[in-house]
């Protein structure tokens, strides 16, 4: 029967037209708009790669001297492609399908990434039958349909860009990465295009770093108008005299010294001097300004701007955003979402404005449509804007159903960002009110808005809190030149100027699109890179680069010139850009970037700048000095420190460098020069008692080391939570007990002769106790050091938990009902890491997944593939245990056959 059912399911499969997508949920949207002649899989990705170590290379390969590099340096730089393992098996089945298909249909991405593995995909499989690409900009019936009757070949230029920006990222990686760990320690990385991104991050620090904070005074006035209802409003001090009041733009950032000239500076005194003198005085309005104004709506979104304020709004990280937004893409809600363009399709245009008409008015829809050109050349391979897709835009209701709330948030913002494009603009009205008090003057500011327009939709966000506060309407009463106004307030206030901002995920987006460095593709990987490789951390949402990020950017700039240069790799951003249109030679581009052309090449800038790099120089960094002590922050092979030349102390690796000052270094060198706290001695061995600060943090020894013995001292970490300064003898000693022994258990443990003994202990994951074989953690509420024989009788007899953890597993997010079985879905905290489950079905997070970012139909696609897998195992159990019976019968049949030869002969 099973071989029967076999053979009518390849019967069925042969003919159909074979799509290939690259994820599977991509394949599954596309699914339901192809006939039952179309069969759809996916590549998961790159098929294809240059080697990641030499253990991937095929035999043939391994003792050719460029395979590890995996770019033949002297055969035009070209590529050696290996299959990575984890991809040999859907290859395979690819390949399985493709045997009876009449026809190929490549459906991938249209951008370089999409088109080079429609390319390898063609280079692998070595198809027999017709090969169609398939290009479309959203996943939508009419789009697939569209694209099926206007198939093109795959285009070499993309591919060939793709490629060039491939070798690059391998050569420098490979050609410069080694002198880091040379230089200054092992396991470093540089990136073409991170090491730059980097260097945004350390000179944003550094100016913090530079800069000279400066104080200056203003008053902040309440006046009320002398009518029958009193009105107020709030205005600033502007004026004195004929000079202008300081404010924060007049000092040097640098320096901290006044750079303006003509303006006075008021100091606390003189403000509240000021107030004092003003207070009698009379208010006059001097002058009323009042302009109408305009507001353009913002163009609809790019990567970078959806990045940004998504990064603003949302507070979504960039990697979160683009996760999102391709889930929302794959599923046919929105237009591809790697794009440079502005533009809208006259079916986006269309749509966006039935919609306005419908739901705003005719008075908020412009008379013509919104035109939005591109100012990049390939606009990335000639995408249109982000934008929902179809022609009729989804509900934001139905994607919050289908996809959660995290995706429906970002697909509201991409909705309201298009509806808002294509209405009409906001107008209003500017009102300026100058009043003197005196020979001061203030200024009051209203604004006020007439006619909303787009603003009913969406207002764009922005990275300076102080900048949304100033777009805020804020009424004045009506006033007239000469008129009186009373007095009610006036308040001298302090101001301190601010270093400029670090940068967060989204300002650094656009620093980085501004500038022309990288692609949509790769900003938000490009972070995650620094953030992986502990280059930056985070502070909130603002990124910091570490210190070990100033030594990789210094040596870089000093010694590598041009390859840390924004120009020099916006240029190669364009370059690339240019062989994708066919404009320019990969290979000559290749052979002058390695090679040089005029000027150094890569090869000539690492095998002439390596040796001008002195790690002391590269990895040193002043402090500052007190007295005649120079304090200097090193970044060391084995760790961070800070040395005044006579002494070191170490420093944790995210020490946030504009914070780390003088006085507070030389406290934690003269600690660390004291070496062991002697606390007293222990009363029963008469030992000294010290407080050590180690590798892993402070901790109290009992005793010295002996001569010759290999015994080492007791010692004990200091507890969570437990500062330094507070550990007296006392303490100590209570810490240098454990583990304590809390007495006899009153049962006798399962498996054991006698009763035995429980124990407090403090193991690498906290405190815990211990009796016999079983072991629990202590509650953080009751402590190692109070725990009493009862309390930890009755944590033994609770059920057993994961080493680690200190209570049940807790959900990390609550995703919603399964779509098709109705039961909640949770990410939990587990062992090895957080797991998504139905409460039957456990399916553990890729690698770099954050749970909290997770979506409900991701934990759908983890659970379904991990039933199949558990499906496919058990299969394959009994197959296997079916082929040992089947294989363990025709041993014993052949065995008793010799057996009974041998009789017969005998």
């Amino acid at each position: 029967m099973a071989a029967k059912k076999k053979s009518s399911k390849a019967k069925a499969r042969k003919g159909k037209q074979l799509v290939i997508v690259e994820s599977p949920a991509k394949a599954r949207t596309i699914t339901k708009f192809l006939g039952d002649e179309f069969e759809v899989l996916a590549s998961i990705g790159h098929v294809r790669d240059l080697p990641s170590s030499k253990a991937e290379l095929p035999a043939a390969m391994k003792d050719n001297k460029y395979g590890r590099l995996g770019v033949d340096l002297e055969n035009d730089f070209a590529p050696i492609y290996v299959v990575p393992p984890q991809k040999k098996d859907q290859i395979k089945a690819i390949k399985a399908s493709l045997k009876d298909a009449p026809a190929l249909w490549l459906a991938t991405d249209e951008d370089r990434e999409g088109e080079s593995i429609s390319w390898h995909l063609v280079e692998v499989l070595k198809p027999k039958v017709p090969v169609h690409r398939l290009v479309f900009h959203e996943i939508t019936r009419g789009a697939i349909l569209e694209a099926l009757e206007n198939p093109r070949d795959i285009d070499q230029n993309l591919v060939r860009a793709q490629e060039s920006r491939r070798i690059l990222d391998r050569l420098f990686g490979y050609e410069v990465s080694p002198v880091l760990w040379r230089k200054i320690r092992p396991r470093l990385s540089a990136g073409r295009v991170q090491s730059v991104a980097l260097r945004l991050l350390v000179e944003r620090e550094d100016a913090r770093i530079r800069f000279h904070s400066s104080e200056y005074w203003d008053i902040d006035a309440a006046f009320a108008t002398k009518t029958e209802k009193p009105e107020g409003f709030e205005a600033v001090l502007r004026m004195l005299g004929e000079n202008r009041v300081a404010s924060g733009r007049d000092f040097d950032p640098a320096t901290g010294k006044l750079k303006s000239e003509g303006v006075t500076v008021l100091d606390e005194a003189g403000a509240k001097a000021l107030v004092e003198r003003l207070t009698t005085e009379e208010a006059k309005v001097l002058e009323v300004e009042e302009k109408p104004y305009t507001q353009k709506p913002a163009a609809p979104f790019t990567t970078s701007t959806l990045q940004q304020e998504a990064g603003r709004k949302l507070r979504y990280p960039a990697r979160r955003t683009m996760r999102l937004a391709q889930e929302l893409y794959e599923n046919g809600l929105i237009t591809y979402m790697r794009t440079d363009s502005t533009a809208l399709s006259d079916q986006a245009v269309k749509a966006a404005r039935s919609l306005i008409k419908g739901q705003y008015g005719d008075k908020h829809l412009p008379d013509t449509p919104r035109v939005y050109k591109t100012k990049v050349k390939n606009a990335q391979e000639a995408h249109e804007a982000i934008r929902p897709a179809g022609s009729r835009f989804t509900p934001m209701d139905e994607v919050r159903k289908a996809h959660g709330p995290d995706a429906a948030k970002l697909y509201e913002l991409i909705w309201k960002r298009t509806v808002a494009s294509q209405m009409k603009n906001a107008e209003g009205k500017r009102i300026t009110v100058r009043i003197g008090v005196a020979e001061a003057v203030f200024r009051a500011s209203g604004k006020t808005i007439t006619f909303a327009g787009f603003r009913r939709a969406y207002v764009e966000g922005s990275d300076d809190p102080k900048a949304d506060l100033a777009e805020e309407e804020r009424i004045l009463p009506t006033m007239e030149v000469g008129q009186l106004l009373k007095v009610e307030t006036l308040e001298p206030k302090g101001h301190t100027t601010q270093p400029p901002a670090r940068y967060t995920e989204a300002s650094l987006v656009k620093a980085l699109d501004e500038q022309g460095i990288g692609r949509p593709s790769t900003w938000a990987s490009i972070i995650q890179v620094l953030l992986d490789r502990e280059y930056a951390f985070k502070r909130g949402s603002a990124l910091v680069p570490s210190y070990t990020a100033f030594a990789v950017v210094r040596m870089l700039k000093e010694n590598f010139g041009k390859v840390l240069d924004y120009g020099f790799t916006a240029s190669m951003e364009n370059d690339l850009d240019r062989i994708s249109r066919g404009e320019k030679d990969a290979l000559e581009y290749l052979r002058n970037f390695y090679l040089g052309n005029g000027e150094p090449g890569l090869k000539h800038l690492v095998e002439s700048g390596i040796d001008k790099v002195d790690p002391r120089q590269v990895c040193g960094f002043q402090l500052g000095e007190q007295g005649d002590r120079k304090v200097e922050v090193r970044v060391g092979k084995y760790g961070l420190f800070v040395t005044d030349g006579d002494h070191n102390a170490s420093l944790p690796e995210d020490t946030v460098p504009d914070e780390l000052t003088v006085e507070h270094a030389l406290d934690m060198i003269d600690a660390a020069a004291r070496g062991p706290l002697p606390l007293g001695n222990d009363p029963e061995t008469g030992k000294p008692v010290y407080l050590k600060s180690g590798r892993f943090g402070p901790y109290v020894q009992l005793g010295d080391p002996e001569e010759g013995s290999k015994e080492k001292p007791k010692m004990v970490s200091l507890l969570e939570g437990m500062e330094p300064e507070s550990v007296d003898l006392a303490t100590a000693l209570r810490l240098l007990e454990l583990p304590r022994d809390l007495g006899e258990h009153p049962e006798v443990q399962e498996g054991a002769t006698e009763k035995e003994h429980v124990f407090a202990h403090l193991g690498r994951y906290g405190p815990y106790v211990k009796w016999g074989k079983e072991s629990r953690s202590i509650p953080a509420d009751v402590g190692v050091l109070d725990i009493d024989l009862a309390r930890a009788v009755a944590l033994l007899k609770e059920p057993r938990r994961r080493r680690g953890q200190r209570a049940p597993a807790k959900a990390l997010k609550e995703l919603g009902p399964h779509p098709e079985s109705g039961i909640e879905l949770k990410v939990l905290d587990g062992r090895y890491g957080p797991y998504v489950t139905d409460g039957t079905l456990n399916a553990s997070l890729p690698k770099g997944t954050e749970p909290g970012e997770l979506t409900l139909p991701e934990a759908v696609d983890l659970l379904r593939r991990r039933a199949e897998r558990v499906a496919a195992k058990k299969s394959s159990g009994r197959r296997k245990k079916k082929a040992k019976k089947k294989a363990a019968k025709k041993k014993a049949k052949k065995k008793a056959a010799k057996k009974a030869k041998k009789k017969a002969s005998g």
